[in-house]
């Protein structure tokens, strides 16, 4: 019941954050508050015991994300520009989408439902196997390393990309920069 609470109150923070993020035109702001919404989004996962999912939305959503849209601000106006169109179509956009994935999980079975196809086809394959295909005691490791070990490469060369992408966007000098730079100017 306790974890119930709480994934309420954090989905309850980020729907603030969402209502606040529209509401405003300061465009530093709404970057702060979107760091910020990527963050409760990790918390929440984590409360969902999806800890690798909340890593990657804390990395990629409120790390390198924020930091990408801060150098971006940094080369525009720090105002958003008023609307001068109707907002009728994005909102109707928005609402049928909304309501075709609402529609797309009213047949999936319940948070944890023991009688669900990941528990009755996949959970007991991994729980009986893991130890004679791996050589792995740990089921978690197992899975992620190797089950899953091309998606979670895949997972790490993206975050390793966008870190190094974000260095290169913020201009970071190289060791061997600033001396070829004063040669140039000799």
């Amino acid at each position: 019941m306790n974890t119930i609470v709480v994934d309420l109150i954090l989905f309850g923070f980020m729907v603030l954050t969402a209502i606040a993020v529209m509401k405003m035109r300061n465009l530093f702001a709404i970057t702060m508050l979107a760091g910020l919404f990527s963050l409760l989004a990790a918390a929440l996962f984590v409360t969902l015991d999806a800890v690798d999912v909340a890593f990657t939305e804390a990395a990629v959503g409120a790390g390198i994300s924020t930091v990408l849209m801060l150098g971006a601000l940094a080369l525009t106006v720090r105002e958003e520009k008023p609307v001068s169109h109707s907002i009728v179509i994005p909102l109707v956009c928005c609402v049928i989408t909304g309501a075709a994935l609402i529609y797309g999980t009213l047949d999936m079975p319940a948070f944890g439902s023991a009688d669900s196809p990941v528990q009755t086809h996949v959970g007991g394959a991994y729980i009986e196997r893991t130890q004679a295909d791996t050589g792995v005691p740990n089921i978690v490791t197992a899975v992620l390393a190797s089950y899953r070990g091309y998606d979670t490469l895949g997972e790490t060369t993206v975050i390793f990309v966008a870190a190094i992408s974000v260095l290169l966007l913020l201009g970071i000098p190289r060791k061997g920069a600033s001396s070829s730079r004063k040669d140039e100017e000799a």
